[in-house]
């Protein structure tokens, strides 16, 4: 490892420290560069190096001038740097399609058990999108991409933020495959027929609060497709 990498780590391994015991956390301000700099004894350029790494991964906000928005801020909401970070995974092919799909399982039946056990599962904008699904003109393409679309607005619906990241950094490789595989399937029409009953199905075991047929459905949903298109091991 470089000196110049190290000394960046540094930084990086201090602030996570400081968050893990509590001397940080959201809404705080970090030290100024030339504070961080003294105090670790690493230049500024390697301070700045960490403060773009931790603003690509969604954990600082940074702002220029002087005011309540400058310097660089702890943020409450980092899903969207996990999403950032998946979704490069996913662009550099570092996951294998099996490993796709059984994440996809784990983390759909999470969802939709806490949706169906909620006092008011929160399906509307689920069902918005199975409507704009029921059109009879859509193409493949943005059938799969209301699908994909359907099914994150479920994983948003549960409340969980980690699990909704996730589902958002997997969306590309989720339609990627599942478009694919559509190629493989030679009755196109009487399989989009299926899906939006599987939707249905689906959305009705959830509002009826029946989170064990939900856990099922969402499962043969999932697994009956990729099987279908020949994309994965089930």
């Amino acid at each position: 490892m470089s000196e110049s990498t190290r000394a960046w780590r540094t930084v990086l391994e201090t602030i996570e420290a400081d968050l893990l015991d509590g001397r940080l956390g959201p809404g705080d301000r970090l030290p100024s560069e030339r504070d961080l700099s003294a105090s670790l004894g690493v230049g500024r350029s390697s301070v700045r190096e960490a403060l773009r790494v931790l603003e690509v991964m969604g954990l600082i906000r940074t702002g220029t001038g002087s005011g309540p928005n400058a310097g660089a801020i702890i943020t409450a909401t980092p899903q969207g740097g996990l999403s950032a970070v998946l979704r490069l995974q996913v662009a550099a092919h570092g996951f294998p399609l099996d490993d796709v799909v059984a994440t996809r399982l784990v983390l759909e039946a999470a969802v939709v058990e806490a949706l169906a056990g909620a006092p008011e599962p929160a399906t509307g904008d689920a069902r918005v999108v199975l409507e704009a699904m029921e059109q009879q003109d859509l193409t493949p393409a943005e059938f799969l991409a209301l699908d994909a679309q359907l099914h994150l607005a479920l994983a948003e619906a549960s409340g969980n933020q980690v699990i909704a990241a996730t589902m958002t950094g997997l969306r590309t490789a989720i339609e990627s495959y599942v478009q694919a595989g559509a190629e493989r399937i030679p009755a196109w029409d009487a399989t989009a027929a299926r899906l939006r009953a599987e939707h249905r199905a689906l959305l009705e075991a959830i509002d009826a609060r029946d989170a064990t047929r939900a856990r099922t459905l969402v499962h043969a949903h999932i697994t009956g497709y990729y099987s279908e298109a020949g994309l994965a091991r089930t």
